[in-house]
């Protein structure tokens, strides 16, 4: 299941409005009473837009999952494709020796770690 917070973004989103959850600046809060019913919104103040019903957040589960599951692929990815200057060795050996190593190295990461 995804996060609500996730789910609230996307609503959010879809109604051309941003939900904020910095600190000090928010205009949603999440809680949760771990009383076994899970997370709700504690505080909605975003003009302009109703507060959203659970089945509003259900309706968005699917795409909300799909793009938890993108940033975390992402993440890896970022782990994968090594330091910013192996990334430049390896741009300039290409350059310099007319091999393809850089590239194969970006489509292996790609492929050992696909987006939905």
């Amino acid at each position: 299941m995804s996060n609500i917070v996730t789910r609230i973004k996307l609503y959010a989103e879809a109604n051309s409005k941003v939900a904020n959850f910095e600190p000090f600046t928010s205009n949603v809060e999440v809680s949760d009473l771990l009383d076994g019913k899970g997370a709700f919104i504690s505080k909605w103040e975003i003009d302009g837009l109703s507060k959203p019903t659970d089945s509003q957040l259900n309706a968005l589960e699917t795409e909300a999952t799909k793009l938890e599951n993108n940033l975390n692929v992402d993440a890896k990815r970022r782990t994968e494709y090594l330091s910013w200057q192996q990334q430049l060795e390896m741009i300039y050996k290409d350059q310099k020796n007319g091999t393809t190593t850089y590239k194969d190295h970006c489509d292996k990461v790609r492929s050992d770690n696909p987006k939905e």
